[in-house]
């Protein structure tokens, strides 16, 4: 009967580490995963920002002198990121491409313009940027025209700012929700050693001595939740870089490791002072509160 007995708290002890280690690690993955977002939101922001393309058109009397000397000029600066030269003929190549037809036929003539079409740095592609270094540009003769989607430079600074905002809202949010989760899981678990606490308290023991083997034990498993939860985080990021390689997530491996290494902590730290606030509490109360 007592072999049944201790069998049955084994497994209900067995049951309520493992709900512990799962609550940890699902929420430090998610956590992880966020703070990822977090972390390279400004990477994703300048490579959605870096592909909008400034295209300025060339008149065809423009020297191949002058249309090398601009394009040279061009890359020099500081603010390009690279630049494209395409010839009237590879536009109409193109368009023949993209259509299925070829519409010079039709035409009789190459209405196409020679072109160069540029790609700026993240920090430059505002509206204020973009319109100034058309403006200088446009100064050249031999330059007839400067385009880029000033719509889509608009909405997409105005999208990343409230973006930015609400990811930091969320994460604060998420935080707090994690810290809670995984405290409730650590205090029903001391709670179903209130008891055992108490009477070792009823026999003289300290209360550092009490709490020591639960503050260790509960390390213990909030170590295993977070590894747990960087095995998922891993390989998450593992599947992004490989399908959406142009993200360029493992760029900074210093970044990542720092990542890891800050989930890995946030484990131990909250399920530490989880477990000593929950012990802290049984062992004031009063033996007869423990039945409530």
């Amino acid at each position: 009967m007592s072999s049944a007995f201790e069998k049955h708290q084994k497994r209900r002890l067995i049951s309520s580490y493992f709900s512990v280690v799962i609550s940890i690690a699902l929420v430090l993955f998610l956590l992880g995963l966020l703070g990822m977002l977090v972390l390279n939101a400004k990477t994703i922001s300048n490579n959605f920002k870096e592909r909008v393309v400034m295209t300025i058109y060339l008149n065809d009397t423009a020297k191949e002198v002058e249309i090398n000397q601009l394009e040279k000029s061009l890359t020099l600066a500081s603010y390009i990121k690279e630049t494209k030269y395409i010839s009237k003929e590879d536009a109409a190549d193109f368009m023949k491409g993209e259509y299925g037809e070829d519409f010079l036929d039709d035409i009789g003539h190459n209405p196409l313009q020679n072109s160069i079409e540029v790609n700026l740095k993240a920090d430059f592609v505002t509206e204020q940027r973009l319109d100034s270094i058309s403006q200088a540009t446009l100064t050249k003769k031999f330059v007839d025209d400067v385009r880029y989607d000033k719509d889509l430079v608009s909405m997409m600074n105005s999208n990343v700012k409230r973006i930015s905002l609400w990811v930091l809202i969320i994460s604060a949010l998420f935080t707090l929700i994690a810290v809670l989760l995984i405290n409730s899981s650590i205090r029903l678990s001391v709670y179903s050693k209130r008891f055992t606490i108490k009477t070792m308290q009823m026999v003289g023991a300290t209360k550092q001595f009490i709490r020591r083997p639960f503050i260790w034990k509960s390390i213990k498993l909030g170590i295993i939740g977070a590894v747990i939860a960087l095995i998922g985080m891993a390989v998450v990021l593992y599947y992004i870089d490989k399908t959406f390689a142009d993200l360029e997530l493992l760029s900074n491996p210093l970044l990542i490791t720092g990542l890891f290494l800050g989930v890995f902590v946030l484990g131990i730290v909250i399920t530490w002072i989880s477990t000593y606030i929950a012990t802290q509490r049984f062992l004031n109360l009063k033996t007869d509160q423990l039945y409530y």
